[in-house]
């Protein structure tokens, strides 16, 4: 296993930056909810600043301290680190109202947000209509999104009509944006058969009201976090979703509409790709899905819901089941190379600790042939037989193990194989949803 394991009291990401490697990627390697929340926020205690850099209030990341959980939207999971800056980069569409809702959640469970979160005056703002697109939209309920408004914010992003954050400093401009945005989503409601319809004032009255605490923390991030860089500072770069959800990337056309890969996080947080040092991929013990799309190694029932309750695999966003299945090494190591990852933080060993027989998956029988890379063909792909090692189980809880000696040696030997499959070192291990519940 790799020699990145630390003893138990370095918890603190100590090893992550020193003076070569100032920027680090967090990056989900699977499909979403592999516990991004949990390492930036570990991590974060040694960073200056952590950059959200994709996605919008689709994404729930749960950040446990003590006996209180945090479920973080849109803010960077480092705002629980008093001290660390954080930010919503131009890669973000932003939900301007459940933002607040966000922030003064925060700031009512006593954490000091004032002057410590930015949001990009280049990010696109995800707008009323984009949520009533979405809830209409037959294609959105095939996909299985989470109906916030995402990935209609995101085309109107790149079709050229979407308002971005700094158009609300100036309402003329904003106002034409606007209605020329309303008039694409009502003739889309049209199509769909539904009589409801978007509003121009009630629309441009959210917006006023959301204007005065927006404008006080708008920035041009970008340069300021080039800035903080350049300063010698630390930076973390978070994700949202997983590597097999990139629109380029990942299943097709079961994908979000962002780039969530490592390469987007360069064009999300609006710094060069050279300004970054090193990706750690962030993955389950197990796989995980949420919506529709294929999922190789899913299991059957009862064992899907078992693992289901012990992990609590539901949405932090939309309370959704997760499908559950086997770790699939294939997806991992495809994750590597699309990402380049320099490191592996497996999260959720101990949902495993009770399993008496565990499955790795290590190539796909397709047509006949074996097939050890991961494929675009979705066609493929539903015909593909996941190929298994089983290993045995450990049948002891990891949940106190604070060091790799501290594992059951059917444990190590399990992580062991999955580093050796996957073609990156494994980092860290999270044993539980606490903060000290981690080995690195």
């Amino acid at each position: 296993m790799s020699e990145g394991y630390r003893s138990p009291q370095a918890t603190d990401g100590a090893d992550l930056f020193d003076s070569k490697t100032r920027t680090v990627v967090i990056v989900g390697a699977q499909w979403g909810d592999e516990g991004k929340g949990k390492l930036v926020d570990v991590l974060a205690e040694r960073a200056d600043w952590v950059v959200r850099y994709q996605g919008g209030a689709n994404a729930g990341h749960t950040v446990q301290i003590g006996e209180k959980s945090f479920v973080l939207h849109q803010i960077p999971s480092g705002i629980l680190h008093p001290g660390v800056r954080c930010a919503i980069g131009n890669g973000v569409v932003l939900d301007p109202e459940t933002l607040f809702t966000e922030i003064d959640e925060l700031i009512a469970d006593g954490v000091d947000v004032q002057g410590r979160l930015y949001v990009s005056d280049r990010a696109h703002l995800v707008m009323p209509y984009h949520k009533l697109l979405d809830s209409m939209s037959s294609a959105s309920r095939e996909i299985g999104t989470t109906g916030r408004g995402i990935g209609p914010a995101y085309e109107d992003k790149i079709a050229r009509r979407g308002v971005r954050v700094l158009d609300l400093r100036h309402p003329a401009q904003l106002r034409a944006r606007v209605e020329r945005g309303i008039a694409h989503a009502n003739a889309q409601l049209a199509g769909f058969g539904v009589t409801e319809r978007a509003d121009l004032e009630t629309t441009l009255a959210v917006l006023e009201r959301i204007t005065p605490r927006i404008l006080p923390i708008t920035e041009d991030v970008g340069l300021a976090v080039h800035r903080a860089i350049k300063s010698g500072a630390s930076v973390l770069l978070e994700g949202a979703q997983g590597s097999m959800l990139d629109v380029d990337h990942g299943t097709y056309p079961f994908v979000t509409s962002s780039s969530t890969t490592c390469g987007g996080a360069a064009i999300g947080a609006g710094i060069a790709p050279s300004s970054i040092h090193a990706a750690l991929g962030i993955v389950k013990a197990y796989t995980t899905r949420v919506g529709n799309g294929p999922l190789p190694t899913e299991l059957e029932e009862p064992l899907a819901s078992r693992i289901r309750e012990l992990g609590n695999e539901f949405g932090a966003t939309t309370g959704r089941p997760r499908r559950c299945g086997w770790f699939d090494s294939v997806v991992v190591r495809y994750a590597t190379r699309v990402n380049g990852l320099t490191g592996i933080a497996v999260t959720k060993l101990d949902v495993l600790d009770t399993i008496d027989r565990i499955a790795l998956c290590t190539g796909y029988r397709i047509d006949g042939d074996l097939h050890t890379e991961f494929p675009g063909d979705l066609v493929a792909l539903e015909n593909a037989e996941p190929q298994y090692e089983w290993l045995d189980g450990w049948q002891n809880s990891t949940a106190d193990a604070r060091s790799l000696a501290d594992l059951p040696s059917a444990a190590r030997a399990y992580l062991d194989r999955i580093e050796s499959l996957v073609d990156a070192p494994i980092t860290y291990v999270s044993v539980g949803t606490r903060r000290d519940q981690i080995i690195g």
